[in-house]
């Protein structure tokens, strides 16, 4: 018994594709003898035929590690894709080392190892960016032997 315009009925019915009819191996004798829609659509109502529910791909383990990534798992080097600046913003960069300069240059002055003039020439060359790091500028300081003279 070939139930294949039963079938094709039925998934048009329950509006899934036809591998997802499901049909009673127990009432495949009323089935079979149903040819009409509204027969089908009675078969529907009985429960005899169904839509099996749609599979899908799980998120179990997506979820698992979202939230090792959150603890930082699995964030090293080699899982890293793009450039630098994907995973830290340029400005961010920027704002983090510019920030740093500032407080060591601010330490420097209220520490009166350099005078305000030059903690002044000094913030304007860090805001033009001439520094790489804290550590270029205070080679700066000590090769230009800008430090207050006692």
């Amino acid at each position: 018994m070939s139930l294949r315009s039963q079938r094709r009925l039925a998934a048009d019915l329950l509006k899934v594709g036809v591998s997802r009819v499901w049909i009673d191996p127990d009432r495949l004798e009323d089935v079979d003898a149903a040819i009409t829609r509204d027969e089908i659509r009675r078969l529907i109502g009985e429960g005899v035929i169904r839509a099996s529910a749609e599979i899908g791909v799980s998120r179990a383990r997506a979820r698992l590690t979202h939230e090792k990534r959150k603890k930082g798992r699995g964030r090293g080097a080699g899982s890293r894709k793009g450039k630098s600046t994907a995973t830290t913003p340029r400005k961010k960069t920027w704002m983090i080392k510019v920030r740093a300069m500032r407080s060591a240059i601010r330490d420097l002055r209220d520490h009166r190892i350099i005078t305000k003039q030059v903690y002044r020439v000094l913030y304007r060359m860090v805001k033009g960016g001439a520094f790489e790091g804290v550590g270029d500028l205070k080679e700066y300081v000590e090769s230009r032997s800008l430090r207050r003279r006692r």
